[in-house]
């Protein structure tokens, strides 16, 4: 039925402009779109998370500020950023589309067998310490869910990028976000290579590395990785100077078995090598055990019938008393 004949059937009071019901039709998928846009950043993200071209999604935005009669994105060919119009549109409908997606989920709590897709997003050390076993032995427990595990160092705001959790190191999550602990705590190593430490005396104490070259690692943010050390009761936190600042934790430890100076990297990394003797690791003594990873998601009462099926499979889940270790991906960017 057109919004003519609508307007023709239904009195329409007389306080109320009519011009408003020949509004074109606004679609819910062109909606979407630009939700997924604005989360994303742009165009190519959002159809990258989406599945579709870039193209598709244009052609989305076209037709939806065509229906609107109003400009949402200003974009040019670096950037895309939302209108004044745009903003106040995406900061009403990303509650709106929570509880279009919570109200489905709903549904699939009268199922059986749990049903539907299971978001998150997780720094790549954390996939390669405890979210592939889980993950793999929950999917195979539940067939019917489908996982997208995103593997991103950055910290995004989970809700807005739509994943229904993400991981981080340490509980320092916000007030409205529940931790779920990930398997056991860890360590930190400071390691180096035995030819780089042939003719250096080994350092005693966290202040004798400032003789060492120390390999920096870099955060997404651009601030720099701290390195922590514990004694006794003592506690340190540390900035060393350097020569070589890298950007992921493969690289730092494919730089220190290279002979590149000292690296702290997590102590499943740099097991192999240490047992074969590629690797030294230095003031262990002030390495102390840390909280581990954990799985945060937002505190809502009414979680999806994927998300309710997997934090019931963390509970059940035998973690191995120790990581078996292995080296991270060179591509995905750690």
């Amino acid at each position: 039925m057109t919004a003519k004949h609508c307007a023709d059937k239904v009195r329409i009071p007389d306080h109320l402009d009519k011009t408003c019901f020949a509004m074109a039709p606004v679609r819910l998928e062109n909606l979407d779109a630009f939700v997924a846009i604005v989360g994303c950043g742009g165009f190519r993200a959002a159809a990258a998370q989406r599945h579709v071209s870039s193209a598709a999604l244009s052609q989305n935005i076209r037709a939806l500020e065509s229906a609107l009669g109003i400009r949402l994105l200003n974009r040019t060919t670096r950037s895309v950023a939302p209108t004044e119009a745009g903003a106040r549109l995406y900061a009403r409908l990303v509650p709106a589309f929570r509880e279009i997606r919570l109200a489905i989920d709903d549904l699939d709590q009268l199922r059986a067998t749990p049903t539907g897709t299971l978001r998150i997003n997780a720094p790549g050390p954390a996939v390669d310490h405890v979210l592939c076993p889980l993950v793999f032995d929950f999917m195979q427990a539940f067939p019917q869910i489908r996982v997208d595990l995103v593997s991103d160092a950055a910290i995004v705001d989970i809700v807005q990028q739509g994943f229904d959790a993400g991981v981080r190191f340490g509980k320092q999550l916000e007030q409205d976000m529940i931790a779920v602990p990930l398997g056991p705590p860890l360590r930190y190593a400071i390691v180096a290579s035995p030819d780089y430490l042939r003719e250096r005396a080994l350092p005693a104490a966290p202040s004798d590395l400032i003789g060492f070259d120390c390999i920096r690692r870099r955060f997404p943010g651009g601030t720099f990785v701290s390195w922590h050390f514990e004694k006794d009761g003592e506690r340190l936190e540390i900035n060393p100077a350097g020569r070589l600042t890298l950007s992921s934790a493969h690289q730092e430890l494919q730089a220190a078995l290279a002979g590149q100076g000292v690296a702290h990297v997590f102590e499943d990394y740099a097991r192999p090598h240490l047992a074969e003797g590629s690797l030294v690791e230095l003031l262990r003594e002030w390495s102390p055990r840390l909280p581990g990873w954990f799985l945060y998601y937002p505190n809502r009462h009414h979680p999806s019938a994927a998300m309710a099926a997997f934090l019931q499979h963390i509970r059940a889940f035998k973690w191995p008393l120790k990581s078996e270790g292995g080296l991270p991906d060179a591509a995905d960017g750690r």
